[in-house]
C-alpha cells in the first residue's frame, strides 16, 4: 500500500474484478455522506448522448484486441465502431468531469482517475485488488456458480478489457501503482480495512 497526502473528498476507486470495489465505494460514500457514482454515470451518459444504456454498458469497457484488428481489416465497420465508441467515451468523460465538480463523490472505474487528473480536479485514487482465492469467492456469489474454469475465464475476461481500455484511452497501465494515491489489496485487508484507510485519508 502507497499513499501520497491528503487529496480532497473527490474519490475514484479502480478494481480488479471480484475484489470488492464497488461494496467497498458504496461504504466509502456512506461513511462519507457523498453521492457514489457507477450505474448513475451510464444513465446520464445515456441521457447526454442520445444512445442506449445498454449499448453504453457494452462499449464503456471493450476495446479488445480482435476488434481493433476487425477494424483494421473492414474500413466502413471500423469507421462506424470507432465513432460510436469513442462518441460514447468523450460525453462519459464529461459526465464524469461534470460530477466531480459538483462536489464530494465517490466514482467507480471507467478511467476517472485520469480524467480528473486531466481537467485538473483534485482527487484520491485508490485502486482495489486481491489473490485469485478471494476474488474467485466473491465472483462465485455475484454469478451464482462454483464453477471455477467459468470463474477463472470470467475474472481474466474482465480484467483484461479493463486494462486494454484503461489503456486505450489513458495511455497508461491499468493496476500500476504510480498512477494511484492508494493501492489496497482487499483479501489480506479486508473490505472493512479497506474502507477505514479511504476515509482516513481524506479526513
Amino acid at each position: 500500500m502507497s499513499s501520497t497526502g491528503n487529496a480532497g473528498q473527490v474519490i475514484t476507486i479502480s478494481r480488479e474484478y471480484g475484489a470488492g470495489g464497488h461494496s467497498i465505494g458504496c461504504q466509502v460514500a456512506e461513511r462519507l455522506g457523498i453521492p457514489f457514482y457507477d450505474k448513475d454515470i451510464v444513465r446520464e451518459t445515456a441521457k447526454a448522448s442520445g444512445f442506449d444504456t445498454e449499448l453504453i454498458e457494452n462499449e464503456e469497457e471493450d476495446v479488445r484486441k480482435r476488434d481493433t484488428i476487425l477494424k483494421t481489416i473492414c474500413a466502413v465497420s471500423s469507421n462506424y465502431y470507432r465513432d460510436t465508441q469513442d462518441a460514447i467515451h468523450d460525453v462519459q468523460k464529461a459526465v464524469i468531469q461534470r460530477l466531480a465538480l459538483q462536489g464530494p463523490c465517490v466514482i467507480l472505474g471507467r478511467c476517472a482517475d485520469e480524467y480528473l487528473r486531466e481537467a485538473g480536479i483534485d482527487s484520491l485514487n485508490v485502486f482495489i485488488h486481491a489473490d485469485d482465492v478471494h476474488r474467485a469467492v466473491r465472483v462465485s456469489e455475484l454469478i451464482g456458480s462454483k464453477n471455477a474454469t467459468e470463474i477463472q475465464k470470467l475474472m481474466a475476461k474482465k480484467d483484461n478489457s479493463r486494462h486494454t481500455y484503461y489503456k486505450h484511452y489513458t495511455g497508461k497501465e491499468w493496476g500500476d501503482g504510480r498512477n494511484y494515491h492508494m493501492t489496497l489489496d482487499s483479501g489480506k485487508l479486508g473490505y472493512e480495512l479497506c474502507v477505514r484507510l479511504i476515509v482516513e485519508a481524506v479526513q
